[in-house]
């Protein structure tokens, strides 16, 4: 389903919010999930005919707790959702970046499905289906 809605990056993250959260991990955020938050710090809207909604690098540790992951799906570390039932994170207990999509509810780490090897093959994932004018994944990920 297409409706003409393309993404919209909120500006991007400060070094000191990035420095801020990784402090409070026990994991490294991923070098091209950091890439993204330098470039826009989350953002909503259609990347393909997916709809997405990236938290903000502030909401990450207050989502991540509001939804219970540790409890729920140990192991995975939330950075946003379809802005429905899906949610999508990280999965920490690997040295990859794999990225996986797992519902809110129930929330079970079983129930946890591949969604990318690293954040920016999710969002080739999502744009793969690129239509008109919405934005590519390489024009989401600052290049190097």
């Amino acid at each position: 389903m297409t409706n003409g809605a393309q993404f919209v990056a909120n500006p991007p993250a400060g070094r000191d919010a990035i420095d801020q959260v990784q402090t409070a991990l026990k994991f490294p955020l991923p070098e091209s999930y950091v890439k993204f938050l330098l470039t826009a710090n989350g953002g909503e809207g259609f990347i393909g005919d997916s709809y997405v909604i990236l938290w903000r690098v502030e909401e990450l540790i207050s989502a991540n707790a509001a939804y219970n992951v540790a409890e729920f799906a140990p192991g995975l570390f939330l950075f946003g959702s379809n802005g429905g039932g899906e949610a999508f994170g990280f999965n920490t207990c690997s040295d990859a970046e794999s990225i996986v999509s797992i519902p809110f509810v129930p929330m079970d780490k079983s129930d946890a499905r591949p969604a990318g090897s690293n954040f920016e093959a999710f969002l080739e994932g999502l744009s793969s289906t690129t239509q008109g004018s919405r934005p590519k994944a390489d024009s989401l990920v600052g290049q190097s």
